[in-house]
């Protein structure tokens, strides 16, 4: 189980998440819904990738230290 534990696979299961929240709100609630919730996505999106920039930036202390 824990090679499952990586970063791409909790960006794979971010994606389809997403993916699930706007097939929803587009079922059941229609096209302005997903366009409401657009805008969190996107900033989801730059969230995800200031993460993404500061692991490499910032390495892990394990890096450091061995």
């Amino acid at each position: 189980m824990r090679r499952y534990r990586t970063r791409w696979t909790y960006s794979a299961g971010l994606l389809v998440a997403w993916g699930l929240v706007f097939l929803l709100a587009g079922v059941l609630r229609g096209g302005h819904e997903v366009r409401v919730v657009l805008p969190v996505f996107v900033g989801s999106c730059i969230g995800w990738a200031s993460t993404t920039i500061a692991r490499y930036v910032y390495p892990s202390p394990k890096k450091w230290l061995s």
